[in-house]
């Protein structure tokens, strides 16, 4: 977590900003992140940053549609928010400071970027959030 340390204040900072706004804080083992609820800013859904998960709704634990479900690359079940959003703390506790220039140069929030991908993997099977992890290479036949 210490790695992550940088991201994790600006999260920290954005969340005690959304206070201000009726957003509320709190911790959540299970992500192993600070959860901001109602966050009053953006068009949806949630942002990670570190170890704190920016969410516009009142709970995490909602369905929601996968990147490639959204952009018309197939039918998918929806996954759990929580879950896609872990991945991502996963991936910055790994990356720390470098997840967010990698991030944005894979593509930003788009199905094109891995780190997406690898979220809602992770979000759809339990396991796989790394973006390059032997799941990711697998084709639909060898698994």
């Amino acid at each position: 977590m210490c790695w992550t340390l940088p991201n994790t204040l600006l999260g920290l900072l954005s969340g005690l900003i959304g206070l201000a706004f009726g957003a509320r804080m709190r911790w959540h083992r299970c992500e192993l992140a600070v959860v901001v609820r109602c966050w009053p800013w953006g068009a949806g859904g949630a942002l990670t940053l570190g170890n704190v998960i920016l969410h516009t709704g009142e709970r995490l634990d909602i369905a929601c549609h996968t990147y490639a479900h959204r952009a018309g690359r197939g039918i998918e079940l929806p996954v759990s928010l929580a879950d896609h959003e872990r991945a991502h703390v996963y991936q910055y506790m790994l990356l720390g400071p470098l997840f967010l220039p990698l991030y944005l140069l894979s593509g930003g929030v788009s199905v094109r970027n891995p780190f997406e991908r690898a979220a809602d993997r992770y979000a759809q099977s339990g396991h796989g959030w790394w973006p390059w992890s032997r799941h990711a290479t697998l084709s639909q036949e060898d698994r």
